[in-house]
C-alpha cells in the first residue's frame, strides 16, 4: 500500500490546498492529512480538521500540536514517529518539501509552487475573507459570510425587509421556521377557534431548525447572510407564551453566530395576516429585546418610523459592517 503524505496549517483551507490534497489522493492507496494547530491561530484546529474531512472524506485527516516552529529536521523526526514509519511520498507546495522528504526517507512531488492552478494563498483569505470567498469550499465560506439578524415584535416588518434586504445585497436570507411551524399547527382552523397550546419541545426544535437552517444557507450566501429571527430569539418566543426562560432553549440560542442585530420597533399598524395573535404585546416583546440586545456585546441597531427608513438604515448599517476587513491574525 502505498502511503502518501501532506502537511500545513490548513488556515483556512481554500482551493488550493483543496487541488494539493486532490493531486495527491489520487496517487496513493492512503493520503494522510496532517493539521498542524497552535493556540495562537483564531480558527481553531478541530474546526479545521472537520472541514477538511467534509471537503475529503476519503482522506485521513489527523489534528496534531503545531510545536516545532519552521524547523524541518524536527518536523521530520516527528512525523517518522507519528506516522510509524516513513511516508512513500510526501506531497508540498513549498520549497521545504525536497529536504523534508529526504530526511525521511521518502520520495518527494512538488504540486503547484508558483500557484498558477490556482491562483490563492492563507494569506489573502486571512487578509480580507470576504474578498476572496470564492476560493472557499461551502463549509468554510459560511464560517466568514456576515450574518444579519432581524428580531422584534409581530408585525414589524421583519420578513419584508429581510427579503428587499436579500435583493439589494445580492445574497439570501433565511425564514422563520417558527411561522412555517405555527401555519402548520392552525391549518384549518379560523381566528374564532381556541389557539392550540405550545410544547417545551416544540421551541427546542424551532431553535434547532431555525439554526440548522441558517448555518446551511450561510453556505452559499455572498458575503452577508439575513436572518428573519434566529434561534436566540425563540427564547423570548418561549417566555412570551410560557412566561419563563427555558435552559435548553437560551443554550441552543448561545451558539447563534451573529455580527449585526437589527431590531424592528413597533412604531407601525399591526397587520393581521390570519395567523398573528400577539398584538396586545408588541411592546412587551420590544422592550425585552431592547433588554437583551443591551446587555450582550454583539453591535445592534433599532429601526424605528417609516419602512423607507427603516430600510435606508439597516442598508447604512450593514455597508459599514462589510466595510470592516476583519483579518485573521
Amino acid at each position: 500500500m502505498t502511503l502518501g503524505f501532506v502537511v500545513g496549517k490548513f488556515y483556512p483551507p481554500h482551493r488550493g490546498h483543496k487541488y494539493l490534497i486532490e493531486t495527491a489522493r489520487r496517487q496513493v492507496d492512503h493520503l494522510v492529512v496532517m493539521v498542524a494547530d497552535h493556540p495562537s491561530q483564531v480558527i481553531p484546529g478541530a474546526l479545521r480538521k472537520a472541514w477538511l474531512e467534509e471537503i475529503h472524506p476519503d482522506s485521513d485527516i489527523r489534528l496534531v500540536p503545531d510545536e516545532l516552529g519552521d524547523d524541518t529536521a524536527l518536523w521530520a523526526e516527528f512525523t517518522l514517529g507519528y506516522l510509524g514509519r516513513a511516508p512513500d511520498v510526501v506531497f508540498t507546495s513549498e520549497d521545504y518539501g525536497w529536504e523534508f522528504a529526504r530526511l525521511m526517507g521518502a520520495r518527494h512531488v512538488l504540486v503547484d509552487q508558483p500557484r498558477a492552478a490556482v491562483p490563492i494563498s492563507g494569506t489573502k483569505v486571512r487578509e480580507s475573507p470576504l474578498d476572496h470567498l470564492d476560493w472557499l469550499e461551502p463549509c468554510v465560506r459560511a464560517h466568514f459570510v456576515r450574518r444579519v439578524v432581524l428580531v422584534g415584535a409581530e408585525s414589524t416588518g421583519k420578513t419584508t425587509l429581510a427579503q428587499r434586504l436579500a435583493r439589494r445585497f445580492g445574497t439570501i436570507w433565511v425564514p422563520e421556521y417558527g411561522r412555517e411551524h405555527w401555519e402548520a399547527k392552525i391549518a384549518g382552523l379560523s381566528m374564532d377557534d381556541p389557539a392550540p397550546s405550545w410544547t417545551r419541545e416544540e421551541f427546542v426544535q424551532i431553535a434547532s431548525t431555525q439554526q440548522a437552517r441558517e448555518g446551511e444557507l450561510a453556505r452559499a450566501a455572498d458575503r452577508v447572510l439575513f436572518c428573519d429571527t434566529n434561534a436566540f430569539a425563540t427564547g423570548t418566543w418561549f417566555e412570551r407564551y410560557q412566561h419563563r426562560r427555558d435552559l435548553e432553549v437560551d443554550a441552543i440560542g448561545a451558539r447563534d453566530r451573529v455580527d449585526l442585530y437589527l431590531l424592528t420597533a413597533p412604531d407601525v399598524p399591526f397587520v393581521q395576516d390570519g395567523f398573528r395573535d400577539g398584538e396586545r404585546i408588541r411592546g412587551w416583546m420590544h422592550g425585552r429585546f431592547l433588554e437583551q440586545l443591551a446587555a450582550g456585546k454583539t453591535p445592534w441597531r433599532l429601526l424605528e418610523g417609516p419602512y423607507p427608513d427603516r430600510e435606508s438604515a439597516a442598508v447604512a448599517a450593514i455597508e459599514e459592517l462589510l466595510r470592516e476587513r476583519r483579518p485573521v491574525r
